[in-house]
C-alpha cells in the first residue's frame, strides 16, 4: 500500500495536477467553505489553505472531490473490487486437516492481512494532552444561517457496548463551547444505536473523533458495511491491508495511528440540546433538533497536523463522489442477495438516499416488485426513498434512458408502488414526520403477458448490421 496517511495522499493529488496550495490568509467563518464550493461546482481540485486566520494549522477541502482523485486516494480504478473481496471471504470455506490448511494457506493470508494491528505508538501520539479545547483547530462555519462551526468530516469512533465490535461513522458535530459539541447521529445510524445500548445500560459512551488517516480508512468511515462487521477490518479489505491502530490516552478506544488529530471523550445519552440548523447535502437548512452531548477528555495528535474537512450543499459537492464509490464498491453485496441485478445507481443529485435505479435480467412476472421489497429491506437502502427498476438492456447511468424506459415501459397505475409510514432519512426535508414517510418504487421493466399486458410488445426501431458496417466503413470519407 503506498498511501498511508493524509500526507501521502496530499503529495500524489499534487503530482497528478489535483490540489491548490492557498497562500492568501482566509478565514475559517465562511469564507473557506465558500471557496471551496466554488471549486466543487466548476470541477476545481482539492485545496490546502495554508494560511488560516487566528490558527497555525493548514486546512485541507475538496479531497475526495472527483473520482480521479478516489482513484488515487484508494488506488484503484474498478471499485467493486472492494465489494467484490467481501463477497470472496463470505464465500471461503474453513479448512479442516493439515494438509487442507496448507493448501489454503494463500487465501487465509490474504484475509488476514487485513486485519488491524495494534501499536504501541504511532505519528498521532506525538502530542498528547488532558488540556484540550475545539478553539485550538480550525473548525469551519460553512453557511449563514449554521449555527455555529460544526466538525464535518470527523471519523467517530465508538464500539459496541456488548459485542466490542468497533465502528467508523461521520456524523456532523456542532461545536457548544472548548469542550462540547453535539452529536448529530440519527436514529438508523450505528453510532446512535451504540449509544441507545449505553443508554439502556445508564452509561456514557466513550467516543473519539478521528481527523485525517488514510483515504481508504476515511471511505470506510462513510460506507454502510453490512451489520456486525468491523469497520477497521473493512478498512483493511479495502486497502489490501490492515490499518495501524494505538490506544486513547482518556478512553478505552483504538484509533488509527496515522491520523491528524484524535478528539478523546464521551457521549452522555442523558445529555440532549438543540443542535442545528446546519446547511446539508439536501440542499437545505435542517431544523433544531435535540442531539446528545459529546464532552472532550483529551487530544493526540501530530506535531504538525493538518485540519480535514469538507462542505455540504445542494447537490453536486464532495460528499457525491464518495456516494458513487460506495454504489460500486457495494454492486457485489448487492448481487449476493438478489443475483439478477445487473446494475445499481444513485444518482448524485439524489443525495444518496434520495433516489436509485436498479437494472435486473427479468425472468419472471413481479420480480421488480420482490427486488424493490429486498432492497428496502437491506441495511441504509431502507432510507431509500425512490426505487426505479429497468430491464437490463437500461443504462443506469445514463438517466435519458431511464425516463425513455419509465415513459415506454411503465403505466402509471399498475406500476407505480406507494408503501406509507415507512423509515425515511432523518434529513428528509419533504416527509410529513422526521423519520417517518413513504416510499415509491416505479417498474420500468418491459410487461408481460403473465403480468396482465394484453397487447403485442411493440418493436424497437434499430438499425441493420448491413447498415450499420456500410456507414462504419466510410465514416471517415464523410468529413464529420
Amino acid at each position: 500500500m503506498g498511501i498511508e496517511d493524509i500526507r501521502d495522499f496530499i503529495v500524489e493529488l499534487e503530482k497528478h495536477g489535483e490540489l491548490k496550495r492557498v497562500k492568501t490568509e482566509v478565514d475559517s467563518d465562511l469564507e473557506i467553505a465558500e471557496i471551496m464550493r466554488r471549486e466543487m461546482y466548476s470541477d476545481g481540485p482539492a485545496i490546502l489553505f495554508e494560511n488560516v486566520k487566528g490558527y497555525d494549522m493548514p486546512v485541507l477541502g475538496n479531497a475526495f472531490g472527483s473520482m480521479k482523485r478516489l482513484e488515487i486516494g484508494l488506488e484503484m480504478t474498478d471499485f467493486t473490487e472492494i465489494g467484490q473481496r467481501i463477497a470472496d471471504m463470505t464465500k471461503m470455506d474453513v479448512p479442516s486437516g493439515l494438509l487442507n490448511k496448507i493448501k489454503k494457506l494463500p487465501e487465509l493470508t490474504k484475509m488476514t492481512a487485513s486485519f488491524p494491528k495494534s501499536e504501541t505508538s504511532g505519528p498521532v501520539t506525538e502530542i498528547t494532552s488532558t488540556d484540550a479545547s475545539f478553539d485550538d483547530i480550525p473548525i469551519l462555519k460553512s453557511w449563514p444561517e449554521d449555527a455555529g462551526r460544526f466538525i464535518t468530516l470527523g471519523l467517530v469512533a465508538t464500539k459496541h457496548p456488548e459485542t466490542g465490535v468497533r465502528n467508523l461513522g461521520v456524523y456532523r458535530m456542532q461545536i457548544v463551547d472548548k469542550t462540547h459539541a453535539l452529536m448529530h447521529w440519527q436514529k438508523h445510524k450505528r453510532g446512535a444505536h451504540h449509544s441507545d445500548i449505553s443508554k439502556d445500560r445508564g452509561e456514557k459512551i466513550p467516543t473519539a473523533i478521528i481527523i485525517g488517516g488514510d483515504p481508504a480508512t476515511i471511505f470506510s468511515s462513510i460506507a454502510p458495511v453490512p451489520e456486525g462487521l468491523d469497520k477497521y477490518l473493512f478498512a483493511g479489505i479495502t486497502r489490501k491491508e490492515g490499518i495501524k491502530t494505538v490506544k486513547c490516552k482518556t478512553i478505552d478506544l483504538d484509533v488509527p495511528a496515522n491520523a491528524e488529530i484524535v478528539l478523546e471523550g464521551y457521549v452522555d445519552p442523558a445529555d440532549i440540546r438543540d443542535e442545528g440548523p446546519f446547511g446539508d447535502h439536501t440542499g437545505y437548512y435542517t431544523p433544531v433538533e435535540p442531539y446528545p452531548t459529546f464532552t472532550l477528555t483529551g487530544i493526540m495528535k501530530r506535531k504538525d497536523p493538518i485540519y480535514v474537512t469538507t462542505v455540504v450543499g445542494k447537490p453536486i459537492l464532495e460528499d457525491a463522489y464518495i456516494g458513487k464509490v460506495i454504489e460500486r464498491s457495494f454492486l457485489p453485496l448487492i448481487q449476493m442477495f438478489h443475483p439478477e441485478v445487473v446494475d445499481f445507481s444513485m444518482p448524485a443529485a439524489g443525495w444518496f438516499q434520495g433516489f436509485a435505479i436498479i437494472s435486473i435480467k427479468k425472468r419472471y412476472p413481479g420480480q421488480a416488485k420482490k427486488v424493490m421489497m429486498g432492497l428496502w429491506g437491506m441495511g441504509q437502502l431502507s432510507l431509500t426513498k425512490m426505487f426505479v427498476v429497468v430491464d437490463e438492456d437500461i443504462n443506469v447511468h445514463d438517466i435519458n434512458d431511464v425516463i425513455w424506459a419509465i415513459t415506454t415501459r411503465a403505466d402509471a397505475a399498475r406500476d407505480t408502488v406507494i408503501i406509507n409510514n415507512t423509515p425515511t432519512d432523518t434529513l428528509d426535508p419533504a416527509s410529513p414526520l422526521v423519520n417517518l414517510g413513504s416510499k415509491m418504487g416505479i417498474d420500468a421493466t418491459q410487461k408481460t403477458r403473465e403480468e396482465g399486458y394484453q397487447r403485442e410488445i411493440q418493436q424497437q426501431v434499430k438499425v441493420d448490421e448491413d447498415t450499420k458496417n456500410l456507414v462504419d466503413s466510410k465514416w471517415s470519407s464523410y468529413g464529420l
